[in-house]
């Protein structure tokens, strides 16, 4: 008999349906969030709001109010299952968490995958039959949850939001599309309903704290408090509802439909399609805090529901449901595809008290918070569509021979992040034809598009959705000229025992590190860190000039008119960092404390990281000023900046060689007489080369660092780790020793930001040199392929991969993870960079 099962490409991430980890990170410290390893692919549109359903099947990841968390399962929010085979009955709720606080007792909860054990279809007991019972694959945006040994029926649900490559308008949209594909695999009918269940959420997710006091975390960093409005219902109703061929339930608020909508107003909606051969079963109003059994009698008798349609108001303190069921029978050897959507329409993200965007999705539906029905009509028309539409676009890549199926997985699973990373898509102006954009840096550092990790973590957006990139620049732009001298306290100084350390937030011609953050007004008030004083660092303005040449150079050469709109700010913040070089040789001076990336970690003089990326800017200010000049765009005063960047630059080739270079390697700094190893020693020249501009050091020196880098922070830096780990931190390397290869004597997870030569610490109580960050190891592996060297690339590359996605930090990649199994910093937005490892293994090629 022929097995309909759909197909799902070989490379997808899989887990073990309710499987739990037998060996996952932690966090490294306890004010860092760490929601435990329990992540699945999120669906939603890009700043639409996002929902994250775990290989458990319990939907637990809320992110529906724009940069802000809740990871927090809600059981009533589920998928079921009946199914009846001849005399045979079974109802399942798809999740293996059962609630824990008594309610919905009366539901029968899915079981568990058990390791070397199997589920009896008859009593859910262990046997020796078969494996498990089921499968989660994930492929972002696309996830499947693959049912097996528990039903005679062969199930699968596949799940999936519009998100593709150049797709600017549904890739915004507030919808998941559930497709279920059921096959009878018998010599029998056999009779099959599927449940969604909803808990009617409107007017949940806004802080209700609205003026948030700042404080700071015991490392350093600002943080307030967020506290939703989770469970106060009071008012909202629901309805049953039919047009067209869509039937469903409509989840309404307490405000009246004339009102303007505020932040955590609007709609939900569940729905399916009518079609021949099924019945569609509605129950607008049962309790979700109640033994579910309002539900469940009927459900688990016949698959059916009472046909309920009660559209009363929530009084205060109660909790409403909806739910609709879709029954069919299928013949021997029959299939049948059911989809189900899941829709929201929050208009309004609100930021500080009054301050408030429309969603980018509202300039397709309207800004009312009244149209998640049309949302849920429009994907019930068009999910077919949809998903040939992602397939296009992934398909070509999954096809390359080239590509190991690891890195295939990775490089979509890790685009998660711009879905559930507190992503901000806002309505269009004339000024921001494609709304502004941006992503926060992680959920523990809460504020959007930090220029110097999107050096790296721009690759994605760079070569998938480049219209968002430059918007996010144009941003950085405008701040550039703007000046704020409210003093803060800086974070960092707190941590080495010193206080009173302040700062004035932002000064004219700095670039910002950041576009601001959620509480207050993202885009118009930035720089909201102060864990140190960014108006010095001196890795910020040469990221900024260099991503805006790189975002014309890699997107066609032709959109001049987005190197005339971001040239003034270049020129300005290259004179602000110029300052910075105070004995005139060309190259600014790190000032001794951590003024860059690597905020952790003291520079002084002149530094190989600062000093390539002045050199690549500089460059990369000459290649706009030909541009515009040719365009004839360039300003009046456009030649004698010219001159003055050449004759910087050439200053600055004839020290940094000379100064820096150890007849190996580049040394950290000129400050001191360090033999640190850096692994992004020679950034700059990465990116120039990248950018097609000439090289900042000869070929020959460059692969002699990259062999050393390769050697010190990857191989021994391991090595040394394995040998050195205590006996309770070896047993967590331990166990990874064979799950990825022989590695001896202990896997390898990753190249450390900076050891020396025999990769040993310099400090053994360092932090960030000791670290291995996940985007620079995947920026680390672009450079080495961009050089040629593919084999070590792919193998650092790999060896964190397989990290991540083997020890449950799965849709959470953070920024470090260390030898001893610890984390730091999930969401993070830097390891976006494995697209520039995709970009050059194929020759930086449109997307």
């Amino acid at each position: 008999m022929t097995d309909h099962t759909p197909a799902i490409p070989s490379c997808t991430w899989q887990h073990p349906i309710g499987q739990a980890w037998e060996h996952y990170y932690i966090v490294r410290y306890a004010s860092n969030l760490d929601d435990g390893p329990a992540h699945g692919a999120p669906l939603g549109g890009f700043g639409a709001g996002c929902i994250g359903r775990s290989p458990h099947g319990s939907f637990n990841l809320w992110h529906l109010d724009g940069g802000e968390h809740t990871f927090q399962t809600f059981p009533a929010c589920q998928f079921s299952i009946f199914e009846q085979c001849s005399d045979q009955r079974h109802a399942y709720a798809l999740s293996t968490e059962p609630p824990t606080d008594g309610t919905l007792e009366t539901w029968q909860w899915y079981p568990a995958a058990v390791q070397h054990s199997t589920f009896n279809i008859q009593n859910s007991t262990p046997d020796a039959q078969s494996a498990s019972t089921g499968t989660y694959h994930a492929l972002y945006p696309r996830s499947w949850y693959v049912y097996e040994n528990v039903f005679q029926a062969k199930l699968t649900c596949e799940q999936f939001s519009p998100i593709w490559a150049e797709n600017y308008q549904e890739a915004s949209y507030p919808v998941a599309v559930f497709v279920w594909t059921a096959h009878n695999p018998t010599d029998q009918p056999m009779t099959l309903s599927i449940l969604l269940s909803w808990q009617n959420m409107v007017g949940w997710f806004t802080n209700t704290a609205k003026s948030p006091e700042v404080l700071q975390r015991d490392d350093g960093s600002p943080y307030y408090d967020y506290v939703p409005a989770l469970g106060k219902s009071a008012g909202n109703t629901n309805s049953r509802i039919q047009r067209g061929l869509a039937t469903g339930c409509l989840m309404n608020g307490a405000i009246a439909p004339e009102m303007a909508p505020a932040e955590g107003d609007g709609q939900w909606a569940i729905a399916t399609l009518t079609q021949p051969g099924v019945e569609v079963f509605h129950h607008t109003r049962w309790n979700p805090a109640g033994d579910g059994g309002d539900l469940w009698n009927t459900f688990s008798r016949d698959g059916s529901l009472i046909h309920c349609e009660d559209d009363r108001p929530a009084a205060a303190g109660e909790q409403i449901g909806c739910a609709i069921a879709v029954r069919f029978t299928l013949q021997p050897g029959e299939t049948r595809e059911i989809p189900v959507t899941l829709t929201w329409d929050l208009p309004v993200t609100e930021y500080a008290a009054g301050v408030a965007e429309f969603r980018r999705y509202t300039d397709f539906f309207g800004r009312e918070g009244c149209h998640a029905w049309a949302i849920a009509q429009t994907a019930l028309a068009n999910y077919a569509t949809w998903r040939q539409q992602i397939i296009d676009w992934q398909q070509p890549i999954l096809d390359q021979p080239h590509l190991p199926d690891w890195l295939k997985m990775a490089l979509f699973n890790e685009l998660y992040d711009l879905t559930s990373g507190g992503t901000l898509w806002t309505a269009a102006t004339e000024a921001d034809p494609v709304g502004q954009f941006g992503v926060l840096e992680c959920i523990d550092y809460r504020w959007y598009e930090s220029l110097d990790v999107r050096l790296y973590g721009g690759f994605a957006t760079l070569l998938l959705w480049p219209e968002l990139e430059k918007a996010i620049l144009r941003a950085f732009a405008r701040a550039i000229p703007t000046a704020d001298d409210r003093p803060r306290i800086i974070g960092y100084y707190d941590t080495i025992g010193e206080t009173d350390h302040y700062a004035p937030r932002k000064l004219p011609g700095a670039t910002p590190h950041d576009l601001g953050a959620p509480n207050e007004h993202p885009f118009v008030k930035t720089n909201y860190t102060s864990y140190q004083d960014c108006n010095q660092w001196k890795d910020l303005p040469s990221d900024f000039v260099i991503q805006v040449y790189r975002a014309y150079k890699l997107t066609g050469e032709t959109d001049v008119d987005f190197l005339a709109d971001c040239w003034p700010a270049v020129t300005e913040t290259l004179k602000y960092l110029k300052r910075f070089d105070t004995d005139g040789d060309g190259i600014p001076e790190n000032g001794g404390a951590p003024d860059q990336t690597f905020d952790d970690w003291q520079l002084k003089g002149i530094s190989a990281y600062c000093g390539g990326l002045w050199m690549a800017a500089l460059e990369s200010a000459i290649a706009i000023a030909h541009v515009l000049t040719t365009a004839n765009r360039a300003p009046g005063n456009t030649p004698i900046l010219v001159t003055q960047y050449q004759r910087w630059l050439a200053q600055s080739r004839n020290v940094y060689h000379k100064r820096l270079w150890n007849g190996r390697y580049y040394r950290l700094e000129t400050g001191s007489d360090s033999q640190v190893v850096m692994a992004d020693q020679l950034c700059g020249q990465f990116c120039a080369r990248l950018m097609g501009l000439p090289d900042l050091v000869a070929e020959k020196y460059v692969r002699s660092a990259l062999d050393v880098i390769y050697d010190a922070c990857f191989v021994k830096f391991n090595d040394y780790a394995a040998i050195h780990a205590r006996p309770q931190e070896q047993k967590f390397i331990g166990s990874q020793v064979g799950t990825f290869r022989s590695a001896q004597p202990g896997t390898r997870i990753g190249a450390a930001n900076g050891v020396l030569p025999d990769g040993s610490p310099e400090d053994p109580d360092g932090t960030h040199q000791l670290e291995v960050w996940t985007g620079i190891n995947f920026g680390l592996a672009t450079f080495l392929a961009q050089m040629g060297m593919t084999d070590q690339a792919l193998e650092i590359t790999e060896a964190v991969v397989r990290q991540i996605y083997t020890h449950g930090l799965q849709f959470r990649t953070p920024e470090a993870i260390t030898a001893l199994g610890t984390f730091r910093a999930c969401h993070y937005l830097r390891p976006l960079a494995i697209w520039g490892l995709y970009g050059a293994l194929n020759g930086w090629g449109r997307f």
